[in-house]
């Protein structure tokens, strides 16, 4: 069954989009049931500037408060690309939160208004690892050769800070191309960009636990932080990096070195939808991106960040985390906890060792 409950003075409609994310609409009503607005959340991306991704979503809720075809909002920003979602998806939510399922002469309702936008960038999943990608990525990173930089440990506040403070000097063009890897100093839980922090954590035993709980600047999903169980890097370089590539391929361009690095160790890893690093085994990591504007005569700049499993106190995340039955909708395993699958399982090495590996590797590939 669909997800719809309430929240507060308002009703919650969700829709998972297969082989895609998931796209929740919580809308608020009057005393008479009348919904006067709403709110988009998920773990999508929206690609363009910080201020016409605001505007787009900002559009997209006042057209479904007014019952406006939103293929209109979406030409209206020529500019912004949605990740994951599409129109449909959206306007699908939205009816289940008024407790209305689409189907049947409704569903296609939804495609003929909503269908301009694609929800998956599906076209290129298999360049990522043929010779002609290799080369090309060998290409890129080399034009760039980016400083590899071993952070200290700082807490997720901190670190949320100085991602998005590097990615603007990237993009000023007072800071050449980075690529750092993060140190902890706090357990944490990183909400993505687009999503509803009551709707993903449950913050009360989050801070129970110890957790702080933060949002960054870029879309995507939950992450999880225990410090000497995740590895996270950060590369920060000047947009003509993705110039002329799709999504999938920003995102490919950005993490190939990492899954020829988990290859050389005989970790089976690969790239699962958009931005996950898989394995046979479920889901060792998972990837985010924000395109920041040029300023000042600079170049812009493409924040990539990435985070990896190493192990996981899965008892621990299940408390913390709220999972939707919608979410899993489309998974062959039906629990997130069950969906992760860190790396120590897969290798005889030590965090410490792995993280050595992983920085060795890429300073020796393209420096």
């Amino acid at each position: 069954m669909p997800r719809v409950s309430s929240f507060a003075n308002n009703l919650r409609g969700e829709y998972k989009t297969p082989g895609g994310k998931l796209v929740g609409v919580d809308v608020y009503v009057d005393e008479a049931g009348k919904p006067v607005s709403c709110k988009v959340d998920g773990d999508f991306f929206v690609m363009g500037d910080d201020d016409a991704a605001q505007s787009l979503l900002a559009d997209i809720e006042r057209a479904l408060i007014g019952g406006e075809p939103l293929d209109t909002v979406f030409r209206a920003h020529p500019r912004v690309r949605l990740v994951g979602v599409d129109g449909n998806a959206i306007h699908t939510a939205y009816l289940r939160a008024l407790g209305n399922v689409v189907k049947g002469s409704s569903r296609e309702k939804c495609r003929s208004i909503c269908a301009n936008v694609d929800a998956n960038d599906n076209s290129d999943k298999s360049t990522s690892n043929n010779d002609a990608f290799h080369q090309l990525c060998r290409k890129r990173w080399m034009a760039i050769r980016p400083e590899v930089v071993l952070d200290i440990a700082r807490d997720s506040a901190e670190q949320m800070a100085v991602d998005e403070r590097w990615a603007r000097e990237v993009s000023e063009g007072i800071r050449p191309a980075t690529l750092r890897f993060w140190r902890w100093s706090r357990p944490a839980v990183v909400v993505g960009r687009f999503q509803s922090i009551d709707h993903e954590v449950d913050v009360e035993e989050a801070r129970k636990e110890g957790f702080d709980v933060v949002r960054r600047c870029t879309g995507g999903g939950t992450m999880f932080i225990e410090p000497a169980n995740v590895i996270t890097y950060s590369l920060y370089a000047p947009q003509a990096f993705v110039q002329g590539l799709s999504v999938n391929q920003s995102f490919r361009l950005c993490d190939q070195w990492l899954v020829d690095a988990l290859n050389e160790l005989g970790i089976d890893a690969a790239f699962g939808g958009t931005n996950d690093i898989v394995c046979s085994e479920g889901k060792i990591g998972g990837a985010a991106q924000r395109l920041f504007s040029a300023h000042h005569g600079g170049p812009g700049a493409l924040l990539h960040h990435t985070t990896l499993a190493y192990d996981i106190d899965a008892e621990r995340m299940s408390r913390i985390l709220k999972t939707s039955s919608e979410k899993m909708r489309d998974k062959s395993v039906k629990s997130a906890v069950k969906r992760v699958a860190p790396l120590k399982r897969q290798t005889q090495m030590g965090f410490e060792e792995l993280f050595s590996h992983l920085e060795t590797y890429i300073e020796q590939r393209y420096n």
